[in-house]
């Protein structure tokens, strides 16, 4: 039974029917369609039940179908989020990355990836590098700054541990 049947809670049932609409109404290429099918799967399971492996097996099958630039990026996205959730730190940031080389504008990416370099930053604290946590700041404030300027009323905390760290607009 498609996943899309399965759903039990309203919000996933009514996200289930909206994109069933949308690719009734919508005119895409049947291509395109069944990559939709398979991506909508792939985030009700990801983000709705945590079955990691059988949402990387739908994000996969919708990169094999699209073609959309823009619409991968969302995709390379979610796998990065599965890989996260995972504790899967170095292959979230890969997919990331190429998210954000077919959509530089995906603040949400750039906020993942500042959040990476900062918790490998207070790894390195725990483990007495103070200078390695240093560069790991450095850079999960740039990527922050990337996040900010894209989506400004977005990433509160991260503005306020900018602030705070002296980081901000360096």
């Amino acid at each position: 039974m498609p996943r899309s049947q399965r759903n039990d809670n309203f919000i996933d049932k009514t996200f289930t029917i909206v994109a069933d609409i949308l690719l009734r109404i919508i005119p895409m290429a049947p291509g395109e369609k069944e990559a939709f099918t398979y991506y909508r799967d792939g985030v009700m399971s990801a983000q709705s039940e945590g079955e990691y492996a059988e949402a990387l097996q739908n994000y996969y099958e919708a990169m094999r179908l699209e073609t959309d630039p823009y619409d991968r990026s969302y995709i390379l996205y979610n796998i990065g989020l599965v890989h996260t959730s995972n504790g899967e730190h170095t292959k979230a940031l890969e997919y990331y990355f190429q998210a954000l080389e077919r959509n530089p504008s995906l603040p949400q990416a750039l906020n993942n990836t500042a959040l990476i370099c900062h918790y490998r930053g207070e790894q390195a604290i725990r483990q007495g590098d103070p200078e390695t946590a240093e560069a790991w700041f450095d850079q999960a404030a740039e990527y922050w700054e990337q996040a900010i300027a894209l989506a400004p009323g977005n990433y509160i905390e991260a503005q306020n541990w900018l602030k705070i760290t002296g980081r901000f607009g360096e």
